[in-house]
């Protein structure tokens, strides 16, 4: 019990400082590659125009999983975007001494070095279906036919 206790109020702890550092009127850089800036909070909201990852913007307001924010470099350029594409701490893209937006992407995904070292021992891997399946996309018009083609849910968060 002392255990689940220790843990709850950890991450009590974290969550409020997650939410703390992404404050109204705070600033806030992009941590993706890039980052579609939406009119609202919904997934098929209009497109406003695009962040780059360590790009600086000024946080409106939080609502959920979402932040409205501001570019500082294009101050007309404003739009709704997951906050959890937001880092409250400056990133420095280009930097020798920084992990790249490739790196940060593997990161979130747990992987690390030790991963990577790991692979690299194993001989005849392939991994050009890996690049082949990133390199597909999607636009957003076509998902959205194929989701009401298929009589599919469409959510909004």
């Amino acid at each position: 019990m002392k255990k689940v206790s220790s843990f709850l109020i950890l991450f009590l702890l974290i969550a409020g400082t997650v939410i703390a550092q992404l404050s109204r009127g705070g600033n806030a850089w992009v941590s993706v590659r890039t980052a579609t800036l939406k009119s609202s909070t919904e997934f098929f909201a209009s497109n406003r125009g695009d962040l780059s990852y360590g790009d600086q913007a000024t946080v409106l307001q939080v609502s959920g999983r979402w932040a409205e924010v501001r570019s500082v470099a294009n101050p007309s350029l404003t739009g709704w975007m997951p906050s959890a594409s937001l880092s409250s701490r400056r990133i420095i893209p280009g930097n020798s001494g920084s992990a790249t937006a490739s790196e940060v992407a593997l990161a979130g995904k747990g992987f690390d070095q030790d991963l990577e070292n790991a692979f690299r021992t194993q001989e005849n891997l392939n991994y050009a279906d890996v690049d082949r399946t990133e390199a597909i996309t999607v636009s957003q018009d076509q998902l959205l036919r194929f989701l009401t083609d298929g009589r599919l849910f469409i959510g909004n968060d």
